[in-house]
């Protein structure tokens, strides 16, 4: 079976692909001749991008093949493309989840407005300058999507799942800088009586299966936003880049990265809880395991990953040097181990702990006869919570947890 279905994020609905190539002024057939060029990759659904992306392409910046794994609106970090970058990823190699396209937004006359039931007054508006003259704060921290892994779940435990196949770069981490949510809702007149928010992305609205879902949204608890959330309009010391938010999106540490909403236009502050189809109808764990109307994602979980592409190849009997890096959405990482085939051994650390990023290790590794090896890297994080063997499963394939596979060669 396979992992690719018609989805709830919908990267290879009909529907969507179809909106698209109106948009980019693409026809259906110039992208099928496209496809029969070999520059794009045949889907069951359709003709989509696949490590490249085109002059009309719904991400704006350049797309190397050698840095990126294309999957329509979205783009996957390469592993190895993270190898000797240090502790923050680069906004060119950063990968790019967007559920339509990249928008074109003028900062002059963008602005913020917060309204709803959960603030005193009517509704308030700050504009980019506004949010520049408010204490600003600087953070690394990781964002990730939900689905990240989410091909294991068909390769290694033969389950079919829906969305985006990824395998483990739709992660990045930066240093972003601007304001705290906090000091904007109280700015805004936020009430005690306030239990969520609501942030709406300025990009197009979404539509699946034919059905027009509105804005990308998604509530968040008032105690999660006072808590370690932030406004962001600088990602590494720059302005935010187009594909990652320009000019203001929200960062929230160590939740799925579907809470960090992109191109920030609106927040509903309410007394009463909230909802969007992106936390009732996507984002939730469905299967045998969970209940019926099944869980919420919210917290990331522990991973881990080598700097390597894959089925790699190292020459008979070398001495190399392994490297990798893990993350859970509970804080740092305690301890992480290594297994070439003779058992698990203790990596080591490199570079400082990081409570909202990632941990980059080590583990020295001899090479032996001609044949395919297995890497297996596995993480334990502050909380004790260590990476299975096997995640269980759910349909729509969010929080793949479980100990990678990593097949490698010696030639």
């Amino acid at each position: 079976m396979t992992g690719i279905g018609q989805t709830d994020e919908a990267t290879y609905d009909r529907t969507r692909l179809t909106q698209w190539c109106e948009g980019n002024g693409v026809s259906r057939r110039g992208l099928l001749r496209l496809a029969a060029g070999g520059s794009l990759a045949l889907t069951a659904f359709g003709a989509l991008p696949a490590g490249t992306a085109s002059a009309a392409s719904p991400i704006v910046k350049a797309l190397p093949p050698e840095i990126f794994e294309v999957y329509g609106t979205n783009a996957e970090t390469r592993w190895e493309a993270l190898r000797g970058q240090g502790e923050l990823t680069p906004v060119e190699r950063f990968f790019v989840r967007n559920h339509t396209a990249t928008p074109s937004i003028d900062v002059g006359t963008w602005r913020l407005k917060l309204f709803g039931t959960g603030l005193r007054g009517g509704p308030v508006e700050f504009s980019y300058r506004d949010l520049l003259e408010l204490p600003a704060e600087t953070i690394t921290s990781a964002i990730e999507c939900a689905g990240n892994g989410r091909s294991f779940f068909t390769s290694q435990q033969g389950q079919a799942v829906s969305g985006t196949p990824w395998k483990l770069g739709a992660i990045g981490v930066a240093r972003w800088r601007g304001v705290r949510l906090s000091t904007v809702l109280a700015k805004a007149g936020l009430t005690r009586h306030a239990v969520d928010v609501l942030p709406e992305g300025l990009d197009a609205d979404y539509v699946t299966g034919g059905v027009n879902l509105g804005k990308v949204r998604r509530p968040l608890p008032v105690a999660k936003a006072l808590q370690d959330v932030l406004l962001a309009y600088e990602m590494n010391g720059r302005p935010l880049p187009p594909d990652h938010g320009h000019p203001v999106r929200l960062v929230v540490p160590s939740w799925a990265g579907i809470s960090s909403i992109k191109w920030l236009g609106r927040i509903e502050v309410s007394d009463t809880p909230l909802v969007s189809p992106w936390n009732t109808q996507y984002y939730r764990l469905l299967g045998p395991d969970y209940p019926a109307e099944g869980a919420l994602v919210t917290r990331q979980v522990v991973k881990s990953a080598f700097e390597l592409p894959w089925n790699a190849e190292f020459a008979t009997g070398g001495r190399y040097v392994l490297r990798g890096r893990s993350w859970s959405g509970n804080g740092r990482i305690r301890r992480v181990e290594v297994d070439t085939g003779a058992g698990w051994r203790k990596a080591k650390f490199v570079g400082a702990a990081a409570d909202r990023g990632w941990q980059r290790w080590e583990i020295p590794w001899r090479s032996g006869n001609p044949e395919t090896y297995t890497l297996r890297a596995r993480a334990t994080d502050i909380t004790g919570a260590t990476q299975p063997e096997v995640t269980p499963h759910n349909s729509q394939g969010y929080l793949f947890d479980a100990v990678v596979r990593h097949p490698v060669r010696v030639v």
